[in-house]
């Protein structure tokens, strides 16, 4: 069974099926390289988790190892890490018995592939010229004897015709010999180059072709039992660690079975006896005869007085804002929909967060870069080309981030521009309050404000001074008159007051101003005296008393 000779006119579907070879000869390398990783990550995981099992040394746990049972453990800790190493064995001989030898290999078949059917090619080349020159002087010749018939045709018919004159006649004569002598060269070229052209394709055929194909067979026979051979070295390296491990598994089994209950309760008795005889028999009083009382030398008294504890208990109340409400639209990207306090804050938190992405990503193209250094100085290891397209992706992205990063900055700077000062805002939310108070309860607000959905969330070091006034606060709270309006306003427009703080008005409606704008786009409304917030300074006609207490005065 040759190829040269059953598969001859099969050129192109072996060149396939070659390819076919070699993509099945790289994808079993791959196999056994994700084979050599997972052992690698598995005997990394089983090293850490002996070492977190390891008693840690000047500390409690070395002395409970005075026990069987711990020593037992202990050592099949011990063999565990052992048994980890075996793994590690298991990937390095497969890195190098296999995965670097075939990669090797695969090259070397991949050029002499390339060399066998380049030389096809171009026997086909050359055989395809020659048919070419075949059928080219076959039309030649063609063309030849049906002018030398024309030639003979013409010249027959001046010879018969009596009034031509002779010179005609001998004229037609020599053309029509001329013809027949250039029909005669073109039949013996062409039967020169037909000859020439059956030899060469019968060389091609029976010499040429089978020759080519053979080599091709032999190529890929070589490449099947080349991956046969890999496939045995794959089970002789597991099988090569077998005994080893074995005796990993026979030292645990041996730790188990030195285990001594006895041995082990007779520790916890050293370690715990006192020493102490067990009390005798308390002696029978008897009072009804005059006595002295005693008590008995062998009898046990023991008191023991117990000091009350005092616990304190104390119930802290966080309370929300009376007007605030919960967000339940979509937040724009830029966070304009939130009064501006709680809009710097999202986007510091946004930017914070982006910053940290870009952390993240710095560090995994750190790590990728040190990896394509690895594989530069290893090429066993990996393809640094491989890493080429997962560090552009990183990089795109911290990119991407910083641009992200740039444009919430630029917000940030924007609200942080408009705002007062942070005292002034904390004043804002708790201007009602005075004195100490005051200033406990705007710390109280402003903690408040913090959270993004503003309920009452408190600084760790602040907690224990927060809850000792916690009780004192909320009856202040409760007890606080409301803030008294400094004039009226109109709705211009109708706003959806769904966010933190705000409140919604409809157009033409009257409502009371009790905190006008403070230079951040905001006016602080109250409706029927028991609901009130934000609104924007730009829905609303704003009439101020002017003798009510807080408002400007304009000149």
């Amino acid at each position: 069974m040759s190829w040269g000779t059953e598969l001859w006119d099969q050129f192109d579907n072996l060149e396939k099926h070659t390819q076919w070879g070699i993509d099945i000869l790289e994808k079993y390398i791959k196999f056994v390289k994700e084979r050599t990783d997972i052992e690698l990550s598995y005997a990394k995981q089983l090293r850490n988790l002996s070492k977190k099992y390891q008693p840690k040394k000047n500390s409690k746990e070395e002395e409970e190892y005075r026990y069987t049972a711990c020593k037992a453990f202990l050592s099949t800790l011990n063999e565990m890490n052992d048994y980890a190493g075996q793994h590690e064995v298991i990937s390095e001989n497969m890195t190098s018995q296999i995965t670097v030898d075939l990669m090797r290999y695969v090259q070397e078949l991949k050029q002499e592939r390339k060399s066998n059917f380049h030389d096809g090619r171009k026997a086909q080349q050359h055989i395809e010229t020659c048919w070419k020159q075949l059928e080219s002087s076959k039309r030649r010749f063609e063309r030849d004897c049906k002018e030398a018939d024309r030639a003979q045709q013409y010249f027959e018919k001046m010879d018969a015709d009596i009034n031509v004159t002779k010179a005609d006649v001998e004229k037609a004569r020599q053309q029509a010999q001329l013809r027949h002598q250039m029909a005669e060269d073109s039949k013996a070229d062409y039967s020169s180059i037909l000859q020439r052209f059956n030899q060469e394709q019968w060389e091609y055929y029976h010499t040429h072709i089978p020759n080519i194909f053979q080599k091709i067979q032999e190529m890929e026979e070589r490449r099947i039992v080349r991956i046969g051979e890999s496939m045995k070295t794959y089970a002789e390296v597991d099988r090569q660690v077998i005994p080893i491990i074995g005796k990993c598994l026979d030292g645990i089994v041996k730790a188990a079975e030195s285990i001594d209950q006895k041995n082990d309760s007779q520790l916890v008795v050293e370690a715990y006896k006192s020493g102490f005889e067990p009390p005798g028999d308390i002696e029978f009083e008897d009072y009804t005869q005059p006595m002295k009382r005693t008590v008995s030398e062998n009898s046990l008294s023991s008191s023991k007085e117990g000091k009350p504890e005092l616990k304190f208990g104390g119930k802290s109340r966080g309370k929300l804002w009376p007007f605030i409400k919960k967000n339940k639209g979509a937040t724009p990207e830029d966070f304009s929909n939130l009064p501006p306090e709680q809009r710097r804050k999202k986007l510091q938190q946004k930017v914070d967060d982006l910053n940290k992405e870009i952390q993240k990503e710095t560090d995994q193209r750190d790590a990728i870069t040190r990896m394509k250094d690895v594989y530069l100085k290893n090429p066993q290891m990996g393809d640094p080309a491989s890493l080429d397209h997962k560090l552009a992706e990183v990089t795109q992205n911290i990119d991407r981030l910083r641009l992200e990063t740039q444009k919430f900055e630029a917000w940030l700077a924007e609200v942080e521009g408009r705002l007062p000062a942070r005292s002034e805002q904390a004043r804002r939310q708790s201007g009602m309050y005075d004195g100490q108070t005051h200033q406990t309860v705007t710390n109280c607000a402003q903690d408040r404000e913090s959270s993004p959905d503003g309920s009452y969330t408190e600084e760790q070091s602040q907690e224990s001074e927060l809850k000792v006034l916690a009780t004192d606060f909320d009856d202040e709270f409760d007890d606080e008159e409301p803030l008294p309006a400094i004039g009226t306003c109109k709705a211009l427009y109708t706003f959806e007051g769904q966010n933190e703080g705000t409140i919604s008005v409809v157009e033409g409606e009257m409502l009371s101003v009790i905190e006008e704008d403070k230079g951040d786009g905001w006016t602080r409304i109250r409706r029927n005296e028991d609901e009130e917030g934000y609104v924007p300074t730009s829905y609303v006609e704003v009439y101020l008393d002017k003798n009510a207490k807080g408002a400007k005065t304009y000149i």
